[in-house]
This record gives structure tokens, sequence and C-alpha cells, in this order.
């Protein structure tokens, strides 16, 4: 597989990188490492994929072109799009053009995710009642100091499409109710901080998000019939530890199992050869969660942008 990065920025390094030896050029207007400018001024015979690391709004217009001339297409999350019929018709490019047409989200490879999905799926935690999870970074300076990251709902799409999308690699489907609970402006000029909940879904949602956790963390905590299932941080910010409580009845201190991480992010590496294999293999494009997602985040993000604006 001949692979090529568009956008070099952090993402793009990180994509380059993971390519390995499949990797023989990058695309970006800006950085002078970049070998091209345009995705047009690449001869479309050097390459057959392409990783696209580009801000959200000219992704549908590149991922287009790119379709279009049959190459298979990472794309980083979220699939942003004006409208969900630009979402239909990328998927409709990708079918009629023979290509894989994927959205990156990389913790689904994360191992006490992937823990979390088989604990929940052996049906030993019984009925799921609650599960609240939060993720921050402390990054507020950063994305206040570009011009195309501190705008629109701000760090709702941006680490809300991880939870969201997280929750439905463990449940499945999850529907649409979902509402804002608080979102805030504490130093940027779009929300920096926010915390969104679901009403009727089994089970209870509620996630919180935020760019001004100075020290990066993530959280899990996950209560059901028959126990409890914590997460605490993630591999690239380890130690990473996933902990299983079973339920004494009528009550008392329940046995526990816990499963400490210490190692690199392997993320990055499983995701680009879980890719590769479905270019390889000639997979069928399914952009069913982008749209869920896309239409979704479009709601919230307005809804962030009422709440702050009051």
């Amino acid at each position: 597989m001949k692979a090529i990065v568009i956008g070099l920025g952090v993402q793009g390094h990180k994509r380059r990188k993971f390519a390995g030896s499949d990797y023989v050029a990058s695309v970006d207007p800006v950085n002078r490492d970049a070998e091209y400018r345009t995705v047009e001024e690449v001869p479309l015979s050097s390459y057959d994929t392409a990783l696209v690391c580009t801000p959200d709004e000219p992704k549908v217009e590149v991922l287009s072109y790119l379709l279009k001339n049959g190459k298979h297409v990472l794309v980083e999350k979220p699939l942003w799009a004006i409208g969900d019929q630009q979402i239909g018709r990328l998927e409709q490019l990708a079918r009629a053009n023979g290509v894989v047409c994927y959205t990156a989200y990389n913790h689904r490879f994360e191992p006490h995710y992937v823990r979390m999905r088989d604990l929940i799926a052996s049906g030993h935690l019984g009925r799921i009642y609650r599960c609240r999870m939060f993720y921050g970074n402390g990054t507020a300076r950063l994305v206040r100091d570009s011009a195309w990251r501190d705008q629109g709902a701000g760090v709702l799409p941006d680490l809300g499409s991880h939870l969201l999308d997280t929750a439905k690699f463990w449940f499945g489907d999850l529907g649409e109710d979902f509402q804002i609970v608080s979102a805030d402006c504490f130093e940027n000029r779009a929300p920096d901080h926010v915390v969104m909940a679901s009403k009727t879904t089994r089970p209870k949602l509620e996630f919180e998000m935020t760019l001004l956790s100075w020290r990066n963390h993530f959280t899990c905590d996950l209560f059901a019939e028959k126990g409890t299932a914590h997460i605490r941080s993630l591999c690239k910010w380890g130690p990473s530890t996933f902990t299983h409580r079973m339920r004494i009845l009528p009550s008392g201190r329940p046995s526990e199992e816990s499963v400490i991480l210490a190692q690199d992010d392997p993320t990055w590496a499983l995701e680009y050869d879980h890719f590769k294999s479905l270019c390889q293999r000639g997979a069928t494009t399914d952009l069913s969660n982008d749209l869920w997602l896309n239409g979704l985040l479009r709601r919230l993000g307005q809804d962030a942008q009422k709440d702050v604006s009051i």
C-alpha cells in the first residue's frame, strides 16, 4: 500500500510515523516539510491511499476528490459535514469505486476500552445502570492560539465525538436523546468545558470533557446490577488501570480484579493495521456511525453555544 498524508500537523506526523514504509509523500498548504501544497498536485499513480488529517471544513471536498479517483481514505474524526446528505454521498462514492472510507477513532483500540467492551458483552455485570466518563486535557492555550480550532462548539466535537463513539462501541445504538447540561468558555472563545447527558438511554450516560485539565486524564465509572467497572487513564498518559468489582449480596466489600498497564500508546499502530486490512480485503464502506455523530454533534453544538451565550 502506498499512502500519502494530507495535513502535516500533530496528527499527520503520527499517521506518517505509523504508516512506516507505506508512506510516500505529504500534502500541506503551509508546512514546508510537505512535498505538495494541494492534493491535486500529487500524481495519482504515486499512491493508492490517503491519510487525511485536515481541519473539519475541507474534509468533504478532499474526500470527494480522493474517492472519485479510487483512493482508500482514513480520515481523522469527526467526519464533519454541513448536511447529512454529504456524508451519504461520500459513502456512495466509496462503494461505487470499490474503496474504503474509514473514520479514525483510535481509542477503540485502547486495551482497557476493549476489555470494557468484552466485560459488558459477557453479561457478567448483569443489567447496566449508568456510565459516566471524563476526558480532559490541558490544551486550552494551544486551542485559543489556533484560529481554526477555537471556534464553533469548541471541545464538544473534539473530545465529545470520542466519548459518544466509545459509548456506541460498548453499548451499541444509543439514539439521539442527549442534552447539554453545561457549557462554559473559561479561557477560550469557544466552549472549553462541556457536560452532557442522556435522558432515556439505557444505560444512562454522562460525559464531561474539558481543555482545562492540566494533567491529561480519562476516567470511566460503570455501575451495574452485579458489580462495577472502572478505567483510570489511557496508555499514552499511563499507567492505565482497569478495575472490575463484583458485588456482594446483600452488602459488603466487593471482591475485585485490577489490570494495570504501563506501556506506550498502542492504538495508532493497531488502527493503521486494521485500516490496512480493510483495504486489502475490499471491505464495504459504512458511514452510518458518522451520520449519527454528525447530526447529534451538530444539534448539541448549537445548544452548547446557546448555553454559553446566556
